[in-house]
């Protein structure tokens, strides 16, 4: 009878023991969940925080910032001891003897916290701030808390005392975007955390234990007062006397709170998206685009580029550039100027002969950073401004003949392609200084089929413009007829071929630094020998000869030497001049933006005067 009441009880057992054991089970499996969280959590990358972009113009000067959150981190000894003294005593003194939290806290926060029946009390370590910052929210319950505690533990495992800190002095925000305590200083008063005074590095040290109530721009008063019991406490615990405390509360505190930096934007618009085609340069992204058709393999080579430079950017770059401020406020002032207030637009670019640098951009009248920038995305139609590249230069590499060779003016076709010349006129053989000086379109289709497509497009695929397409290799490249056109800034860089015949892609961008200085990037500076110089000779006589006799003429210049070609396309919707003095080499398009007819605007000469404010 017992036997059979003990097997009995035992049957009954059976549920409630495998409960046990599967809730036991499941809570191992819980524990342990948890802790392969938590090593996973301790171990994350470096968190993710954009630094600022910096663009430097030739002299050394910042003219353009790019960030969201203005940060400068600072190792642990670029910090000065009373700082790093002011955040241990007044947030945990006990930082360095503690293993990341400090129980004794935590049990007196616990015990206030239950008598007023919330959470607000926290008694947290700085290792625990630091948590909370990098890996958790800021909500106030005591799960947050617990998972808080062990993360503290972990980071302590992981890192030292002194590098917690430095973290947790870079990371702590100081209201305005700002983070980190190197950050804060040069924000608030535009100078080194080294040279503020310990009152002014109290007064920033009081922001980041409630940035809204001691923001310094909203309530000064309260960040002052808070300033003022930071000191309190410094001499509390002896690491100033109480005579210096008083003394430095006595110090006025002016801000001098830092602008964001952004002039220029015409140039460093331009600036960023070099920066883009540089590093597709440099790291393989560009030879990759070229070498597929398959739209979506290009699609997921651009995005794999946008997140490289994402990371760049999070990492902060110095990018140093061949700016020359004087001159680009120049050009932006005077070309604003002689456009008035019509809706009539322009772009031009002026490139440095010596050095092959960009040293002025005009995006349009009005341009605001990111619009719309006609000097380097404007493709239109180049017209006869495209002869000397296309057509004159290659014939005179590929043939025995001069300027001083006759070539017909008359009617000519080839094919269906059967041009006119400017008012329909016809000629008969007249010299190619002839031809060039008043762009007959016939005489260039003639000699343009004397040195043949293949050819002509040989030479003109050693330049860089972008928007050429396989559908340009016809006869009516000859003539600027192109499906979707070049841009001032092309134009200009394939002209610099006329300097002395050598070419190399001119740039803004002389290289790009780590915050460190170290240097990640820069171009090629090795030049390519595109022309002879008995072409060069030739082309720069030509050049001169319109500026002198032909369309040119009201292209001026201080320099002994000045070279142009003018352009304008069918109904008169663009006007364009190119060419070069012995300091710049320069390019300049007028039109509207919605095409039309500028036949009115013609006697004017609008494009000239643009074109000479660049060659000042």
């Amino acid at each position: 009878m017992k036997k059979a009441f003990g097997f009995f009880i035992i049957v009954l057992s059976l549920p409630a023991l495998w409960w046990i054991s599967t809730n036991i089970k499941t809570e191992i499996n819980i524990a342990q969940a948890h802790e392969e969280q938590m090593t996973n959590a301790i171990h994350l990358p470096e968190v993710v925080a954009q630094l600022p972009v910096t663009l430097i113009d030739r002299n050394g000067q910042t003219f353009s910032e790019e960030y969201v959150e203005w940060r400068q981190p600072l190792s642990l000894q670029e910090i000065p001891q009373i700082a790093q003294e002011i955040f241990i005593t007044s947030e945990d003194a006990d930082f360095y003897t503690h293993i990341g939290f400090d129980l004794s806290a935590i049990i007196r926060a616990v015990v206030a916290n239950s008598n007023s029946n919330t959470t607000s009390q926290g008694g947290s370590t700085i290792t625990q701030q630091l948590v909370r910052m990098r890996y958790l929210s800021e909500e106030k319950t005591y799960e947050r808390k617990l998972t808080e505690l062990f993360y503290a533990y972990e980071l302590e495992k992981e890192f030292d005392k002194e590098a917690i800190l430095t973290m947790y002095l870079n990371e702590s925000y100081f209201s305005n975007q700002v983070y980190g305590i190197g950050g804060a200083a040069t924000y608030y008063f535009q100078k080194p955390l080294q040279e503020l005074s310990i009152a002014e590095i109290a007064f920033i040290a009081a922001i980041p234990n409630n940035p809204s109530l001691y923001n310094p721009l909203k309530n000064y008063d309260q960040t002052k007062a808070r300033q003022e019991r930071l000191l309190d406490t410094l001499a509390a615990n002896g690491a100033i006397t109480e005579e210096e405390a008083k003394d430095y509360k006595a110090d006025p505190i002016t801000l001098n709170v830092k602008d964001k930096i952004q002039s220029y934007p015409m140039y460093s618009t331009y600036v960023l998206q070099e920066l883009k085609w540089l590093i597709a340069e440099k790291e393989g992204y560009a030879d990759r685009l070229s070498s597929t058709d398959n739209e979506e393999e290009k699609k997921k080579i651009k995005a794999q580029l946008d997140n490289r430079l994402n990371t760049l950017f999070q990492n902060g770059l110095i990018i140093h550039t061949a700016l020359d401020p004087t001159k680009q406020q120049h050009d932006e002032e005077k070309m604003s100027a002689i456009l008035g207030t019509s809706p009539l637009q322009a772009a031009g670019a002026a490139i440095e002969n010596q050095s092959r640098e960009i040293v002025s951009l005009y995006a349009g009248k009005n341009y605001e950073k990111f619009d719309f920038h006609r000097a380097f995305q404007g493709t239109r139609q180049p017209g006869s401004a495209f002869k000397p590249l296309a057509v004159y230069a290659p014939f005179f590499e590929t043939t025995s003949h001069t300027p001083d060779s006759i070539v017909n003016g008359g009617r000519y076709c080839v094919g269906s392609f059967c041009p006119q010349n400017y008012g329909g006129y016809t000629y008969g053989d007249v010299s190619i200084r002839t031809a060039f000086r008043h762009s007959y379109n016939t005489s260039a289709l003639r000699l343009f089929q004397t040195v043949g497509v293949e050819t002509a497009f040989h030479y003109l695929n050693r330049f860089h413009f972008r928007s050429i397409v396989e559908k340009d290799y016809n006869y009516a490249a000859s003539l600027g007829g192109l499906t979707y056109g070049v841009t001032a800034l092309e134009l200009a860089d394939a002209y610099t071929s006329f300097i002395d015949g050598s070419y190399v892609l001119a740039h803004s961008i002389r290289k790009v630094t780590a915050i460190d200085g170290t240097e990640l990037y820069s171009w090629d500076s090795q030049r390519e020998q595109i022309w002879s110089p008995k072409t060069v000779k030739y082309m720069r006589e030509l050049l001169a000869d319109v500026v002198a006799n032909g369309t040119g003429q009201g292209v001026y210049s201080n320099s002994s030497y000045v070279g142009a070609k003018t352009g304008t396309t069918n109904d008169y919707r663009d006007y364009w001049l190119a060419g070069l003095n012995n300091e710049y080499t320069a390019a300049v398009w007028l039109g509207y933006d919605k095409p039309q007819s500028m036949q009115q605007l013609e006697e004017y000469k609008i494009h000239h005067q643009l074109f000479n404010v660049l060659l000042e």
